[in-house]
């Protein structure tokens, strides 16, 4: 079968499920990664045969709703390729501009303590960003933690990471005052939007990771101010990645937990999507 064919009738599989050009951007990156493929040759080489077949079961999973960074194991971020698993949460654009904001703030050689580190990707990429920062990620699962860890990213120092519940108090391996960088990117999605998420979100990625109560959606952002205030030293600076429905809200949790500098930054969509805020 031509490569051209392969490319056009996954793509109209896979309409059911996505945009035309998401779905078409799903198969050329199959294509490159599975057959050795550039992202153009199937203009560049238009009489390419390739074996029948030879993508059926990675279409399959795909026209199942899998994420197609599950299905080959990594997600690029920040100029990185990331280990994932469904142990995790695929990294979003939006996290990445929260690192791009986070770096073009950053000063010194700062210790970071990153929350809900999930595949780790704030927290290496700090690290990789910062020469001589020393970077702390923790997380409630000891599944995403061996994602985490097992990442392949040249940094100056790789991270250190911790297993805690954030719902909890920090644990002794984390002093007190002994961080000048907080980030946090917790689960913020409330259970009434689950109707306006796709399949792929709901059915395979680690529901731990995204969803709140509708009667508490906040509590998460609670105990990041709880973490803030007794992990951050004199100085220290903190920005959270938050729900765009409740940036208000979110706002007074840590005006109200004793912050200073407390404020809402905009992602690129123009969405209050981090709050910033000092000890």
């Amino acid at each position: 079968m031509l490569l051209a064919d392969v490319i056009r009738q996954g793509t109209e599989a896979l309409t059911a499920l996505y945009p035309e050009p998401e779905a078409r951007s799903m198969m050329l990156l199959l294509c490159e990664e599975r057959l050795g493929l550039s992202r153009h040759a199937y203009l560049t080489e238009p009489a390419l045969e390739v074996p029948a077949g030879c993508l059926a079961g990675d279409l399959a999973r795909l026209r199942n709703g899998e994420p197609i960074q599950y299905i080959l194991g990594f997600a690029d971020f920040y100029g990185r390729r990331f280990n994932v698993s469904p142990a995790v949460l695929i990294p979003r654009p939006e996290t990445e501009f929260l690192c791009h904001t986070i770096l073009a703030a950053a000063a010194g050689t700062p210790a970071v303590v990153d929350l809900c580190t999930g595949s780790g990707c704030i927290a290496w990429t700090l690290a990789a960003e910062i020469p001589g920062a020393e970077v702390t990620g923790v997380d409630i699962s000891p599944e995403a933690l061996t994602v985490a860890r097992g990442q392949q990213v040249a940094c100056h120092r790789a991270p250190s990471f911790v297993q805690a519940d954030i719902l909890a108090d920090p644990p002794a391996s984390l002093p007190e005052a002994s961080f000048d960088l907080l980030t946090a990117n917790p689960p913020y999605v409330m259970d009434r939007e689950r109707a306006a998420m796709r399949p792929n979100v709901l059915e395979h990625e680690p529901a731990l990771a995204l969803f709140v109560p509708d009667e508490d959606p906040l509590v998460f952002y609670r105990a990041v101010a709880r973490w803030a205030r007794t992990l951050l030293r004199p100085g220290g600076w903190g920005y959270a990645e938050i729900n765009a429905l409740l940036g208000p809200e979110t706002a007074a949790v840590f005006r109200d937990a004793g912050f200073s500098g407390v404020s809402l930054l905009q992602d690129l969509g123009g969405a209050s999507r981090f709050v910033r805020f000092f000890i």
